[in-house]
């Protein structure tokens, strides 16, 4: 931290308003660890601000006087302002691109921690070249990728290699990641992002080349192998004998994983292969469920750049920013994923298969979701952590520690070795 003095906050909630944003703050105000932290709402609508501080008053009636700092996302002194008081903010305002500069350079300009859910791979690479090196030198962790993108692939992956080495004495040279289970959906603020990264190819065709690099988020970006790319088709597994299809998170989630490895040294090599994919089980099901969510993805992907059409899915179709389901809904849903690792062991001299698991209750865009990145801020916050700064991602940021973290809040961190 680079403050001069002591922050009033540990934590700023910027876009409390929000859905995803409101449930971050019931989140925190649920959280007992929470409890010790002193934190704001903040936002640029006062009214909003208070209806939410109100909702927050049936959780525990204390939250009556809980702070609302106000702020404008395009107004670089009030965000200034708003940095210099905390510790960390936690960003919950997407699409990032649109909206996120001037909070993330006030941050890095102050060293205060910054932590938000974007999956926007083209604003991700823009805030690296603008602001890595100086995040470096003030202290600010700038941490993307903090809810089902991309903790799941990232800290499992962690996890995996943590496991190989403390077990067998070397790490995985490949890790392959299958979507298991998912109940549940992508939020509004999600789809937005995603609406706008395709709006911004078609605007600025140079982006293309970003989004399509395997190593887009490395520190020195590159294509990297064939093999790298995103699976497009449906593919028998190789690890399980299942049918899969690809998992649209991919383009994020791999990129983020490819960074942890760089920014961590390359304890995983240099070569190290990794990959996503949805997985529908084995048989003629299988077969039938993952050929129709290609023909899906696809048709979708392909629509979705056709601009009567993009408007019509935003706007008749698809959940806008601030929508989601109830909470009936977003207490049914859960994700699981597993992680397929091989690697050589120099303890036995043997290549050794290992297999995790990552899963939690809740709805992975909004429940699960709050979770992790409440989780991470807490994390950000309070625990003994690498003393580094930079634009960061959740592994090279708090590792191990953060898993830790989420296993006490519930979720499911696991490995063990596979049958050879």
């Amino acid at each position: 931290m680079a403050h001069d003095k002591k922050p009033a906050f540990d934590i700023i909630l910027w876009g409390a308003t929000g859905f995803t944003g409101r449930l971050v703050a019931e989140y925190l105000a649920r959280n007992q660890d929470a409890h010790r932290a002193k934190w704001a709402i903040a936002g640029r609508d006062e009214g909003k601000l208070d209806q939410v501080r109100s909702e927050l008053v049936k959780v525990r009636p204390e939250f009556a006087d809980l702070p609302v700092v106000l702020a404008d996302a395009k107004d670089a002194a009030s965000l200034d302002a708003m940095v210099a008081r905390t510790r960390v903010i936690i960003s919950t305002v997407g699409p990032y691109a649109r909206y996120g500069n001037e909070l993330v350079a006030a941050c890095v300009r102050a060293g205060t921690d910054y932590c938000d859910l974007t999956g926007e791979v083209q604003w991700m690479r823009k805030t690296i070249d603008a602001h890595d090196a100086r995040a470096r030198e003030t202290g600010a962790r700038i941490v993307h990728t903090c809810g089902f993108d991309s903790i799941p692939s990232d800290l499992g992956t962690l996890m995996v290699q943590d496991y190989m080495r403390e077990k067998h004495g070397g790490h995985c040279d490949q890790v392959r990641f299958h979507l298991t289970r998912m109940r549940g959906g992508f939020s509004g603020g999600t789809i937005a992002s995603m609406m706008d990264t395709l709006a911004a190819v078609k605007a600025e065709p140079a982006l293309k080349k970003v989004l399509t690099s395997a190593h887009a988020l490395d520190p020195e970006p590159s294509r990297g192998t064939k093999e790298e790319r995103d699976l497009a088709t449906v593919k028998k597994s190789p690890d399980t004998g299942t049918w899969t299809a690809p998992f649209v998170m991919a383009s994020v989630n791999t990129r983020v994983v490819r960074r942890s490895n760089a920014l961590l040294g390359y304890p995983w090599g240099r070569d190290f292969f990794y990959s996503e994919v949805s997985d529908f089980g084995p048989g003629p099901k299988g077969l039938a469920l993952a050929t129709a969510t290609t023909a899906g993805l696809g048709g979708f992907m392909v629509l979705s750049n056709v601009d009567p059409v993009r408007e019509l899915l935003e706007k008749h179709v698809l959940p806008a920013p601030g929508e989601g389901p109830s909470a009936t809904v977003r207490e049914r849903g859960l994700f699981e994923v597993r992680l397929y690792g091989e690697g050589h062991s120099p303890k036995s001299g043997q290549r050794v298969k290992v297999e995790g698991k990552v899963a939690s209750k809740g709805d992975p865009g909004y429940a699960a979701t709050a979770r992790m990145l409440a989780e991470s801020a807490l994390c950000l916050a309070f625990d003994t952590l690498p003393k580094r700064g930079g634009v960061l991602t959740p592994a090279s940021a708090m590792g191990m520690v953060l898993v830790e973290r989420l296993r006490k809040a519930g979720m499911t961190f696991e490995v063990h070795d596979r049958a050879a």
